[in-house]
């Protein structure tokens, strides 16, 4: 009944998503979309989508394109690495909602992170539902863009670090419910549900 039980039972959906083609849940990809994955490459990791990425094509193939750089995220944080892959999971579908630039590149944001005013770096404006005081409403609104994921993976280890939002965050990571309550509590998304 928690959060991180929806959390889980979200991306079960989303595997699930990956799993049967046939359904017609929210997040069942295409039926040209399940044809592009099929056509994949033979590593069978990525599929290419337009001409600037490659975003992976099963849970198990985003889960080793980064699991390096969570890793490292982990080494820097304390947060174990699989609560960070989960929640890039959880913010991105596995990695098929990409935050895209203007000129339709990735802004490898797996994170959903939001561009400040004190955010320097390059920015990538999208339309997207924010919840305010508890409604969903449709907004315009800035997102960091990276680079590299890698990069992405880095700034949010900084973030959970630095900010005192999250302060206790990495101290309560010893389970996925503790981190995804650290979350919550310092109110990374708008969502009511997240």
């Amino acid at each position: 009944g928690g959060l991180s039980d929806m959390i889980t039972r979200q991306l079960e959906r989303q595997l699930q998503a990956f799993q049967q083609p046939g359904s017609t849940g929210g997040n069942t990809p295409s039926k040209a979309t399940v044809q592009s994955i099929e056509n994949t490459s033979t590593t069978g990791s990525t599929r290419k989508v337009g001409a600037n990425t490659a975003r992976p094509a099963t849970p198990e193939a985003f889960i080793r394109q980064h699991q390096a750089a969570a890793k490292a995220a982990e080494d820097a944080t304390g947060i174990p690495a699989h609560h960070i892959l989960g929640q890039a999971a959880l913010e991105s579908g596995w990695g098929r909602r990409d935050i895209r630039m203007p000129d339709g590149s990735p802004s490898h944001n797996l994170f959903g992170i939001k561009a400040t005013s004190s955010w320097k770096g390059k920015v990538a404006e999208v339309t997207t539902t924010e919840y305010i005081g508890g409604v969903p409403r449709k907004v315009t609104a800035k997102f960091r863009a990276y680079d590299s994921f890698e990069e992405a993976f880095k700034d949010h280890a900084r973030l959970l670090t630095n900010s005192p939002r999250y302060s206790g965050t990495a101290a309560k990571a010893e389970s996925p419910r503790a981190f995804a309550m650290g979350l919550q509590q310092g109110g990374y998304a708008t969502d009511p549900a997240y």
